[in-house]
């Protein structure tokens, strides 16, 4: 008889203890958040303004901080955020003390584009509007307003933003009509012709190897273009 009592007071003790849980759990659902910290993941350059991802929060005209965490939706709040043409990806979650956190990365601009209305291009290749918070020092990709010429532009600055030294010189990018590629290099006059994207990882040699010469020799202000179209040689047009 003592043995079954033990036994029904413990399984009270249990039935108590998960009584008050659910009910405290409920009561924590239940109460509005307690606050909405937002941080900008990576580069501390921002593109979009913490009050602008506080407004993209707003849900049926009301603040996070009123809506219950029963009814929060992480996922959505996530999706709503990454919509935004400034934000690659977020991450929302809840901690023990009632505060959402939000965690955002922001995209990339890796070059601007010289057009009407002019645009960024990212990290992935695709189109970027500029940023009413700051503007990026990228290099200038001029010609055509033309969608289309950007996978071909964006392999080109590939190739440039994996070379250090064509990374640190580069400046521009212009595509003519005919959808040809040439750069212009810091504090030198000449155009380099690139043409199409066929061998250019090649051509980036040969240009880094004509420029290495011509400025050891001060010869390199005297040219007006450098042509790279061409297999195993550089065409240089002097002024």
């Amino acid at each position: 008889m003592g043995k079954f009592l033990n036994i029904m007071k413990g399984m009270l003790v249990a039935a108590l203890v998960l009584v008050l849980y659910a009910f405290s759990s409920f009561r924590n659902n239940a109460q509005p958040i307690a606050n909405v910290q937002v941080d900008f993941v990576g580069d501390n350059t921002l593109y979009i303004s913490k009050s602008t991802v506080n407004k993209l929060l707003i849900q049926n005209q009301e603040s996070l901080e009123c809506v219950s965490k029963e009814v929060l939706d992480l996922k959505g709040l996530e999706s709503k955020l990454s919509s935004h043409q400034m934000i690659e990806s977020a991450e929302a979650y809840l901690t023990v003390n009632g505060e959402v956190k939000l965690e955002i990365t922001q995209r990339k601009p890796i070059a601007r584009v010289v057009s009407e209305p002019p645009f960024y291009i990212d990290s992935y290749g695709k189109m970027m509007p500029l940023s009413d918070e700051h503007s990026a020092r990228v290099m200038l990709v001029h010609g055509p307003d033309n969608v289309a010429t950007i996978p071909q532009v964006f392999e080109v600055i590939k190739a440039i933003k994996k070379d250090q030294f064509l990374n640190l010189n580069v400046t521009d990018i212009t595509v003519d009509i005919e959808s040809k590629v040439s750069v212009r290099l810091r504090d030198c006059d000449f155009e380099v012709i690139i043409g199409n994207t066929d061998r250019l990882n090649q051509k980036f040699r040969n240009l880094k190897a004509f420029y290495q010469k011509a400025k050891s020799d001060n010869i390199i202000q005297q040219y007006k273009s450098i042509n790279l179209q061409f297999d195993h040689q550089v065409v240089c047009t002097k002024k």
